[in-house]
């Protein structure tokens, strides 16, 4: 019992130095894959096989689907720590009535499950999903957070990140997006292997209509208050 106990906290203390390591060093450095992407990758037939994902800098992303990806997902994303207390008390609440399952995952927690876990839901990827966002919380900015999933995050079937997914859906640059555009990549986001963004569905066209409504009534996005 004494070597696993031995066994056991070595184990703990290499995994958080390897995890605060590998958060540190994607502050700095472009993350190039993530295990979504091998995931779906592998589980692919050799005729669905596609993988497009182009790293920018959020210097080169257009500020209206910075916008609209935080009005879509998280719009206290500036104010909360990582999590949004309230969001998770309601979706708690409407679960337990049996009502259809919401999420209450904020943009913190799906970078963080994005960038370093897997997809499946269980206990211990949850208990995971909240380390890694505290970790990002407290080393990474909000600006280095968006970045990050905005060139993560699933925007299509084999596309991922807003500079591919531009290209994919609207033959254009991601820093090039108009206000609908954004709206309508974004749109897919609850199921991105199911939706399109272009041609928009009738579901899609009233999510990107409600999206961009909302756009205009959060107003101008400032990552950086304090400069």
């Amino acid at each position: 019992m004494k070597r696993l106990f031995r066994f056991l906290v070595k184990l703990l203390i290499w995994f958080a130095i390897l995890s605060v390591s590998l958060v540190v060093l994607f502050k700095y450095v472009p993350v190039p894959v993530t295990p979504l992407m091998v995931i779906r990758y592998v589980e692919s037939t050799d005729e669905e096989k596609s993988w497009k994902h182009n790293w920018v800098p959020i210097e080169h992303i257009s500020k209206n689907i910075q916008l609209a990806v935080i009005c879509s997902e998280d719009q206290k994303f500036l104010e909360h720590n990582g999590f949004d207390i309230e969001a998770i008390e309601k979706a708690y609440e409407n679960n337990k009535k049996g009502n259809r399952i919401r999420g209450a995952s904020t943009i913190s927690q799906q970078t963080a499950k994005n960038v370093f876990l897997w997809p499946n839901r269980s206990w211990v990827r949850k208990g995971l999903e909240v380390y890694f966002t505290f970790l990002i919380e407290t080393i990474w900015s909000k600006e280095r957070i968006l970045e990050v999933y905005l060139n993560s995050i699933e925007m299509g079937p084999g596309v991922y990140g807003v500079e591919a997914a531009s290209h994919h859906w609207f033959k254009k640059s991601g820093a090039n997006l108009t206000a609908y555009e954004a709206a309508a990549i974004v749109s897919v986001l609850p199921n991105p292997r199911k939706y399109r963004a272009n041609p928009a569905s009738t579901y899609i066209q009233k999510r990107k209509e409600w999206i961009v409504k909302q756009m205009r009534f959060y107003g101008k996005l400032d990552l950086n208050p304090q400069k």
